[in-house]
């Protein structure tokens, strides 16, 4: 058998790689009552928001969606739901991550946001007029109405 040749760069690059993933993964959420603060504020910080916070800030969204969403992974590592990208574009910047999962979409058209979140924290926002997010939401509900049972149920 071949021996595989991993230079230490390559290895070097891995293990920083790592570190500030375990740094991300372990850096801990701030409290209920602070996330609030920041949500009511609209400081809307990314990875430090969740759904609870905003739901109990700025009550029940009054446009609500979720889909399993591929998600681009900038270089900062935030993240760019597909569906706020042209399609057959990549957004500016983007090199080649990619991460997938169930996408939950707010939007607050009296406030002006569409925040997405994936594993219930915020992961994207997206200032915009009331009337863009009502078009996103007919869009939403145009979709909605040929997904099929197997969409609802399986997924990858």
């Amino acid at each position: 058998m071949g021996t595989m040749d991993i230079g230490w760069r390559k290895v070097l690059g891995l293990r920083g790689f790592l570190g500030v993933l375990l740094f991300v993964g372990c850096t801990g959420l701030p409290t209920l009552e602070e996330q609030q603060r920041l949500v009511q504020a609209e400081n809307l910080v990314l990875d430090q928001i969740t759904t609870e916070a905003v739901v109990n800030s700025w009550g029940t969204p009054p446009l609500y969606h979720n889909e399993f969403t591929y998600f681009f992974v900038m270089p900062d590592f935030s993240l760019i739901p597909q569906s706020r990208i042209a399609t057959g574009e990549a957004p500016k910047g983007w090199k080649a991550g990619v991460h997938a999962g169930e996408g939950v979409y707010f939007a607050y058209p009296d406030h002006g946001w569409l925040l997405v979140f994936l594993d219930e924290r915020l992961v994207y926002k997206e200032k915009l007029k009331a009337e863009e997010l009502q078009a996103l939401a007919k869009a939403w509900s145009y979709e909605a109405r040929f997904k099929t049972r197997l969409d609802e149920t399986f997924k990858p």
